[in-house]
């Protein structure tokens, strides 16, 4: 598994909002998705990147989740569509190669990545998803992506 950190720029998107257990997440995904795109579509707006998808733990069955596209406009939304964002500043990635049911062990390569680098998370990872959903499972391609700060940028907040 490949991990790696880098600096990202905050990005605007387009996404759906839902609060959902973790059984409903299949069926869930590709209807919103599809969703947001015609909205796209309607608006003559590109995507301007992969689908993603947010998670915000709010119980131990439950998760607010958001998934859509990174966008350049200001989107209004239509009720169900909604404007929202992805945080810009230093992440870790973990690049997943398998089923979705698998991106358990990308999640563990990030919490080792930011043990061993002495970093904590700042806020919620997302996934991006390189490939669509009908392509074979065992060659999905995903990235998690976790907010972090290193230690380095602790020491230097600290000091000023």
């Amino acid at each position: 598994m490949h991990t790696e950190s880098r600096t990202v720029p905050a990005q605007r998107t387009a996404v759906i909002r839902a609060t959902l257990r973790r059984a409903e997440l299949s069926t869930w995904f590709p209807a919103a998705l599809d969703h947001v795109a015609a909205y796209l579509r309607r608006h003559d707006i590109a995507p301007r990147g992969f689908p993603f998808a947010r998670y915000h733990v709010r119980s131990a069955h439950r998760f607010e989740v958001e998934t859509g596209f990174p966008v350049d406009a200001l989107i209004v939304g239509d009720g169900t569509v909604q404007p929202s964002s992805l945080p810009g500043g230093t992440v870790v990635v973990a690049w997943h190669i398998g089923p979705y049911d698998e991106l358990g062990e990308a999640y563990e390569a990030v919490d080792e990545w930011l043990k061993d680098a002495h970093a904590i998370r700042c806020g919620d990872a997302w996934e991006v998803y390189h490939d669509a959903p009908t392509r074979d499972p065992h060659f999905a391609c995903t990235e998690v992506v976790q907010p972090c700060r290193l230690t380095s940028e602790l020491e230097h907040a600290a000091r000023r």
